[in-house]
């Protein structure tokens, strides 16, 4: 489950997405299936079996999850420092030199057992 602060540019907000997806999909091991074989024998690398929701919630609310879901599930955000700088030893210090209270995501990303993240996100809406 990806849940995207809803007050970010569309460019932004999918940038945000892919970034914490690529971070989850590197960490969690199991959450990709198989390739999928078309007729012509090409493969096609495989998708989450979990499935992609991308949802939405506003800067509050994107904090009290990832809280809420740290120490029970797996996390991965992104910082708002992620796209301030351009170099990633810069994203490195800044995050380095912020507290954590301070700290603004633009994206989080959790996995875990279903009732579980379900409980987290509540009834948060698809990213239009």
């Amino acid at each position: 489950m990806v849940i995207v602060n809803d007050g970010l540019p569309a460019g932004r907000a999918v940038n945000a997405a892919v970034c914490v997806a690529a971070a989850t999909s590197d960490a969690v091991t199991g959450l990709l299936g198989d390739d999928a074989i078309d007729a012509d024998g090409h493969a096609h690398p495989g998708l989450p079996w979990a499935g992609c929701s991308v949802l939405a919630a506003d800067a509050a609310t994107l904090r009290t999850i990832r809280a809420k879901a740290a120490g029970t599930c797996f996390v991965a955000d992104m910082p708002a420092a992620a796209q301030q700088t351009r170099v990633y030893a810069d994203y490195l210090a800044t995050v380095k030199e912020t507290g954590a209270e301070d700290i603004e995501y633009y994206a989080v990303s959790i996995v875990g057992p279903r009732n579980r993240v379900d409980k987290i996100v509540g009834r948060l809406p698809l990213m239009p």
